[in-house]
């Protein structure tokens, strides 16, 4: 079975970007489009990670191959934040993990207690902020899984990952990270021998997930910036104001392109320079 486990929705909240945080949304995908776009491109189960939100069940929950899951922004004992993938949750778990999430050994043990899937998100991008040291040690020692394919972060960032995940023991899984329909589906997660989404989430922790798919690239971003912008201008008309900025998205996406893989390559290298004794003691703690 296949599943695209990193897609949001117009529940995803507002972006980040300082001028537009409250007028553009993270994405303008309807939950009912984003479904039928995702069953289109060949998922046999569907689930939506919105930042912080369920609210896309409501419309979602009468379709039987679908789950509940959602993207949960934990801060971490450095005072980072990170993107962590939660999947097959209840409404419950919904309010205790947001409860929680600044308090990242609560919010885990939690996890454990309830038996949820927990994964760390685009570990080597910085679109969560600063990185620290020590936050690689808690993802390797306490997060349950790692996503190794996302669809919107560069190539090198996604092999940092796995490279990470297969060095650490930990299951893997992929998706499009997609705010936009466009990419939707293109990178996902594949289990066989499972028959619903209750065995999936199951199989994934036992490491049992495939990664397959596209990783990002400048002119992935420049697309998904672009077709963001236009669906403010088509729900907002007073956002055409905004229309003269579109000409500056492709030089948007260039910085960030170089500023995302300085980022995967500086912590490429950071990572190389712990000591061995330091990476095997990491790793009997990942086995534990």
């Amino acid at each position: 079975m296949r599943c695209d486990l990193h897609v949001h929705t117009i529940h995803s909240g507002f972006c980040t970007v300082p001028g537009l945080s409250r007028v553009c949304l993270e994405s303008y995908n309807k939950p009912g489009e984003l479904y039928e776009t995702l069953k289109r491109r060949g998922m046999d189960l569907v689930t939506v990670t919105d930042h912080d939100s369920i609210d896309a069940a409501e419309e979602l929950r009468k379709h039987p191959d679908f789950f509940l899951s959602e993207e949960v922004t934990v801060t971490l004992p450095s005072g980072t934040e990170m993107h962590a993938g939660v999947y097959g949750i209840s409404e419950r778990d919904h309010v205790e993990l947001q409860r929680r999430r600044t308090d990242t050994e609560s919010l885990l043990a939690y996890a454990i207690e309830n038996r949820l899937f927990v994964t760390v998100n685009h570990a080597y991008s910085s679109l969560t902020g600063r990185r620290a040291g020590e936050d690689f040690e808690v993802f390797a020692r306490d997060f349950h899984g790692m996503e190794i394919t996302n669809g919107h972060m560069l190539a090198c960032a996604n092999r940092l990952a796995a490279r990470f995940a297969a060095k650490h023991g930990m299951p893997v899984t992929a998706g499009s990270d997609s705010h936009s329909l466009h990419g939707a589906g293109r990178t996902f997660t594949e289990i066989s021998g499972v028959s619903n989404a209750s065995e999936f989430v199951t199989a994934l922790r036992r490491g049992q997930g495939v990664a397959h798919g596209e990783s990002g690239n400048c002119w992935k971003l420049t697309e998904a910036i672009a077709s963001i912008g236009w669906s403010l201008v088509r729900s907002n008309r007073s956002a055409a104001l905004l229309s003269p900025l579109f000409a500056f998205i492709p030089a948007f996406s260039l910085v960030n392109y170089f500023r995302e893989r300085t980022f995967a390559w500086y912590w490429g290298q950071k990572m190389r320079t712990v000591e061995p004794e330091d990476r095997a003691l990491l790793l009997r703690v990942a086995e534990l």
